[in-house]
């Protein structure tokens, strides 16, 4: 759909924002907008605060704040009793931007309830219409000065510096139309973008569903079952073999390497840690770390050794070593399996590690201490089906064959949400800077 622009315009004086309508002001944000950071909390005075009272105030991070979809979680953490609350709040309606770290410029939500929060982020509260900021914050526009506007080691930008963004200000009345027409034409995307999200679900779900039935059940629905004698696992193809993990191995499970990553010399062995796996299994070129020679020798990898993740986040997540990588060593949160070759192909392990029954098994594994933990002994004693190696390698191909359909179809779910995010903020940064006129719209 294609939008007029208005009759006239004039230079707006701000090099960053151009030509706005003729009608419009230019001012600094601080003639219209509170601006003002939140609080800063040690653990001591959490404590002091901290309550279970259901109305009590919730303390936000910049955690709390979904960067695609702009909202708060309000569950999530820290909640203080509003009689004891003498801490800076932000009251619903405004909204908060993170104004320092990773997330500076970025992170933006509209508060639907009244909120405590961290110092590195930002309340604006204006006299006017404030959901028009609020969109005017997610411009194109707003992105490009904010980081121009970055300093510090962390990456920040300062109120005193947010005051002074002058902001486009046509009259309250166009300000209510231009943040109605947004509010009507953003949920439309937004609300194609959720329906892209449910699809890739739906694949993700469907990819594991079909994992799962292939190392466990075979390829031929016709075959006859025999019980596994695992509950967990169920049934197997009566001609499969089902084995510990340590009685298909070359030498027992192994930890890998307590070091600390501070290397990036790339004529030293790679040093892989779980952090460095993308989702496709593939190693992060942009995270490369390396350990001296003699300190990696006793953890070197060799083609086909899977890596297990042992603890936190990532417990339970795998990776094939593969020699186009050069050589590597692994860190100690991983463990190795060095598989028996002639009897289970690392794929097939690594396959396995995607079924829902190993990751029922890996969650009730779990050591509950400071973090989650599934440890070398447990990881030994998994059961897992084994067939012999032709039909493996026949799984494995039928496997790569499945999967890359579901791998097209979710790239281009990603794509479709990739253009409608930037269809997003260009309909905004054209509309709060009055490169499109959106009145006759909104009162149709």
């Amino acid at each position: 759909m294609s939008f007029p622009r208005y009759p006239k315009y004039k230079a707006s004086g701000v090099e960053w924002l151009g030509d706005v309508p003729e009608g419009w002001e230019v001012k600094p944000l601080k003639y219209s907008t509170l601006v003002y950071t939140g609080n800063s909390l040690n653990e001591t005075e959490k404590k002091l605060y901290e309550s279970t009272d259901p109305e009590a105030l919730p303390y936000i991070s910049s955690k709390d704040i979904d960067l695609e979809t702009h909202e708060v979680q309000y569950e999530n953490g820290l909640r203080i009793p509003k009689e004891q609350c003498d801490l800076k709040v932000a009251q619903s309606g405004t909204f908060l931007l993170c104004v320092e770290g990773g997330s500076a410029g970025r992170k933006v939500a509209l508060l639907r309830h009244d909120v405590c929060f961290v110092n590195k982020l930002c309340c604006f509260s204006s006299r006017q219409n404030n959901k028009f900021r609020f969109y005017f914050a997610q411009s194109q526009h707003f992105k490009d000065k904010f980081g121009l506007s970055l300093t510090g080691l962390i990456g920040g930008v300062s109120t005193s510096l947010l005051k002074n963004f002058q902001i486009p200000t046509p009259a309250d009345p166009e300000q209510t139309a231009i943040a109605e027409f947004l509010d009507r034409e953003t949920g439309k995307i937004d609300g194609l973008v959720a329906e892209q999200r449910r699809l890739m679900e739906l694949l993700k779900e469907k990819r594991q569903a079909v994992i799962s039935h292939a190392v466990t059940k075979g390829l031929n629905p016709h075959a006859p079952m025999k019980p596994s004698g695992i509950e967990w696992l169920g049934d197997v193809p009566e001609g499969w073999a089902v084995k510990r993990l340590k009685n298909i191995v070359e030498e027992p499970l192994k930890y890998g390497a307590n070091e600390s990553a501070e290397l990036d010399d790339r004529t030293l062995p790679r040093f892989v840690r779980i952090t460095d796996i993308d989702e496709s299994g593939a190693l992060r070129d942009e995270t490369f770390k390396s350990l001296p020679v003699d300190v990696a020798q006793s953890f070197l990898l060799r083609e086909g050794d899977v890596l297990l993740a042992r603890s936190g986040a990532t417990v339970g997540k795998s990776f094939i070593y593969s020699n186009q990588w050069g050589p590597a060593c692994f860190a100690g949160y991983l463990i190795r399996a060095r598989l028996r070759q002639k009897e289970c192909i690392a794929q097939w392990l690594y396959y396995f590690c995607q079924t829902n029954g190993y990751w029922g098994y890996v969650v009730g594994s779990q050591i509950q201490a400071t973090i989650q933990n599934v440890s070398a002994e447990k990881y030994a004693n998994l059961y897992l089906p084994v067939p012999s190696i032709s039909e493996q390698k026949t799984i494995i191909k039928f496997l790569e064959t499945e999967l890359a359909k579901f791998d097209t179809l979710t790239a281009e779910a990603q794509r479709a949400i990739v253009l409608l995010q930037e269809r997003r903020t260009a309909l905004i940064s054209a509309a709060v800077t009055g490169q499109i006129d959106v009145r006759q719209q909104t009162r149709n």
